[in-house]
């Protein structure tokens, strides 16, 4: 999924046994973005994210492949790791594989509306524009959750919104006042 993101092309023979990072700007809604991808590789059902890891990502494209039960689980016992307010989409991949499937549409639906994220179903094979648009979309989450925080702060720093913004009028400086 990520080589498909980052290359517009599908390589059969990538190799799914090596962590990687990439860097690739892309624009999304016109504006220009850099993501900065770590594409993780677990090797078995208990090679779990790192906590660095973890702490490191502004978002978490969680992937399973339709075809393989097991990824299901995989991404679930992950997402039970992340804090909740961790911007998230979930992609159910091999969608041009159905004759395969193990895991329903609607499951991968259920997920998502219990994780409160965006869902699709793409095949890597053989969609790009799919594919794009759940990074994407990702994308625009980290962008809303970050536009959110910063409010939030100034919120904060301002004090209770409800009490209205109170006009700060600045008075005479010493400097002209009347010497004694």
């Amino acid at each position: 999924l990520t080589v498909r993101f980052l290359t517009r092309r599908y390589i059969g023979e990538y190799d799914h046994q090596a962590e990687n990072r990439y860097r690739h700007e892309v624009l999304v809604d016109g504006e220009p973005i850099l993501f900065e991808i770590l594409d993780t590789c677990p090797k078995t059902d208990e090679d779990l994210p790192t906590g660095e890891t973890l702490h490191w990502a502004d978002g978490f494209l969680l992937v399973y492949a339709i075809t393989d039960r097991r990824s299901f689980n995989f991404v679930r016992r992950v997402k039970q790791m992340l804090c909740c307010d961790t911007p998230l989409a979930l992609v159910g991949n091999k969608g041009d594989m159905v004759h395969l499937r193990q895991v329903s549409t609607e499951e991968g639906e259920i997920l998502a509306k219990d994780y409160e994220c965006w869902f699709s179903e793409v095949a890597a094979a053989e969609q790009v524009t799919q594919v794009a648009e759940a990074f994407h979309e990702l994308c625009r989450e980290v962008l809303s959750v970050r536009r959110k925080n910063k409010q939030s702060l100034l919120d904060r720093m301002l004090g209770n919104k409800s009490a209205g913004l109170r006009a700060y009028s600045r008075g005479k400086s010493d400097s002209a006042l009347p010497k004694d």
